[in-house]
């Protein structure tokens, strides 16, 4: 049986993530997997319900009627679906970065989605991205990076990507948000941001899109070819 390949690309808030790891998929002919959409999903279903996303007992019951499926369209891009619905857009609101960060801190959440996460692994050669790819979902993942650049840096983008969608939002505030996920994300007790012992570091602070993915590109084959 084919033994898929997988590279795990992990890192805080703002990185360029999902579009880096979306590119690096579309240049290696791999299955692009934004886990993060995945816990946003989740978010979005707190959100809607009035649910305290930093609170389990308001969370966990919420599981139990939550269908999240993946799909791939003819433009390649992951859409989410919530209960049949697609939701690909509505996930990507600020308010819900928030939620998607409160809910993934709660054990019995990650639990909830690590399966499907694997099942994706074991069925494609997959580049997916996440906080804790490498650490705990794709533990023996081919290559491991762990992408990151200066707060100030993955604020501003992160700001440019909320204009070009027409949410007008402060910097400052952004930056705020930025700063305050790095926090949750890092101190949480399930599965914490951390990078990985033998994960490559790739600081993209000073780089643009193009000169970040032909970093990517270098370590990924660098490593495979090893």
């Amino acid at each position: 049986m084919k033994q898929h390949r997988s590279v795990a690309i992990d890192g805080p808030s703002g990185a360029g993530k999902s579009t880096l790891a979306k590119r690096l998929a579309e240049a290696l002919g791999y299955l692009y997997v934004d886990t993060g959409a995945i816990y946003r999903t989740v978010g979005l279903q707190a959100f809607r319900t009035g649910a305290d996303p930093s609170d389990p007992a308001a969370v966990i019951p919420l599981l139990q009627d939550i269908q999240i499926r993946l799909a791939y369209g003819e433009d390649g891009l992951q859409h989410m679906y919530l209960n049949g619905e697609d939701v690909t857009a509505e996930i990507r609101r600020h308010e819900i970065s928030a939620y998607a960060s409160g809910v993934s801190a709660i054990p019995e959440v990650r639990a909830f989605l690590l399966e499907q996460q694997r099942g994706l692994a074991e069925e494609h050669d997959v580049v997916m991205d996440g906080r804790d790819i490498g650490t705990v979902v794709l533990p023996d993942a081919d290559v491991k990076i762990f992408l990151t650049a200066a707060p100030e840096a993955r604020a501003r983008r992160r700001w440019l990507e909320l204009k070009e969608r027409g949410q007008e939002t402060a910097f400052e505030t952004v930056l705020h948000d930025v700063l305050e996920r790095d926090e949750r994300d890092t101190s949480r007790a399930a599965a914490p941001l951390r990078q990985a012992e033998d994960a490559v570091l790739a600081d993209t602070t000073e780089k643009d899109l193009e000169q970040s993915l032909e970093l990517l590109m270098h370590i990924v084959k660098e490593h495979l070819q090893a």
